[in-house]
């Protein structure tokens, strides 16, 4: 198995920050763990950066809070590079979970970036998703935001109107 930036960040997620209580082994022993799951040692190395740049992130000034005034709030523009690689239905999902009070205006320009980041040519809103929840997850006292979106995920699957 090679397996993706992705692919290999979803085990983690899955195997590590899902837990109650995770217990996330230092960097050189989760490399060990991942490439005795089957990853390649480069994949892991870019997974584990990836990681460590997530962790990271949160060292930004704070953005202005969206407000129900879409005026006030300004509108998002994104550049060249992000609508190269980012879907209209991408961009509108980050949009929508915006509007919906999911994401801060903050966390959606972490989203951004960790989404430009990951290998993908054309990443989708399924890779999506799972980067607004390890986004999510990573930041203290975003539960409810974690719960909203797995609702949102949920209702999308089975179907029923938003």
């Amino acid at each position: 198995m090679t397996g993706s930036v992705l692919d290999i960040l979803i085990y983690v997620f899955d195997r590590y920050m899902l837990a109650d209580a995770p217990e996330v082994p230092e960097r050189e022993h989760l490399a060990r763990d991942l490439e005795r799951a089957g990853f390649t040692p480069a994949k892991v190395e870019r997974a584990l950066d990836w990681l460590t740049d997530l962790a990271f992130g949160h060292d930004r000034p704070p953005l202005p809070a969206a407000t129900p005034d879409a005026a006030a709030a300004g509108v998002r523009v994104f550049s060249d590079s992000e609508l190269a690689r980012l879907s209209t239905e991408c961009r509108g999902f980050l949009f929508t979970l915006e509007r919906l009070g999911v994401l801060t205006p903050q966390q959606r320009e972490i989203v951004i970036e960790r989404m430009l980041a990951l290998d993908a040519d054309e990443p989708d809103t399924e890779q999506l998703k799972w980067v607004v929840l390890m986004v999510l997850s990573s930041q203290p006292g975003q539960e409810l935001a974690f719960e909203r979106l797995d609702d949102l995920v949920s209702e999308q699957r089975s179907g029923a109107p938003h």
